[in-house]
């Protein structure tokens, strides 16, 4: 398993992310009702289990494949979390996709990107119930990490650790 952060990511995110204490992720899984509440980083360093069950988590349902997603993705959302100080679980929308998954998505619906970094582990879509879309979106674009997608009307937000862009 891959637990690198990776070499683009800006260091603001692990400026704002203290190396001496534990990090901690909730998430619920809107297409399996799957929850999970666990420590992914701790005594300086990431916990392999605990990346381990949130790639599961984040695994492509459809497919039922997992794959090894960013650990910086992974510490961007704990950071967009502390700075929304949101106490809910991210909903995950959608994790990792697998190719054949990413391409029936494109036949199905337009907007979704032929190479998307859904495939790479690198982007999630996401939303937080106590937080307002618009806000979780200006929050993330605040930390000027990689990609923010605004979805207002499905009532989610992508984001990725790719290039800094908007849209």
């Amino acid at each position: 398993m891959a637990v690198a952060a990776s070499s683009t990511f800006p260091q603001l995110i692990h400026a704002n992310t203290d190396k001496s204490s534990e990090r901690t992720l909730e998430f619920i899984n809107l297409h399996t009702d799957e929850t999970l509440r666990c420590c992914y980083w701790a005594n300086g360093e990431y916990d392999p289990s605990g990346l381990n069950e949130i790639n599961h988590i984040l695994r492509d349902h459809r497919a039922n494949e997992v794959y090894d997603m960013d650990a910086s993705l992974i510490d961007l959302l704990h950071v967009l979390h502390k700075t929304v100080s949101s106490k809910a679980p991210f909903h995950i929308i959608s994790g990792y996709r697998s190719p054949q998954t990413n391409q029936k998505l494109q036949q199905q619906r337009s907007g979704v990107a032929k190479r998307s970094l859904h495939m790479q582990g690198k982007a999630i879509d996401i939303r937080l119930p106590d937080v307002k879309l618009s806000q979780l979106r200006d929050a993330a674009i605040s930390l000027e990490t990689g990609g923010v997608g605004f979805y207002a009307k499905s009532n989610f937000i992508h984001i990725d650790t790719g290039k800094f862009r908007t849209w």
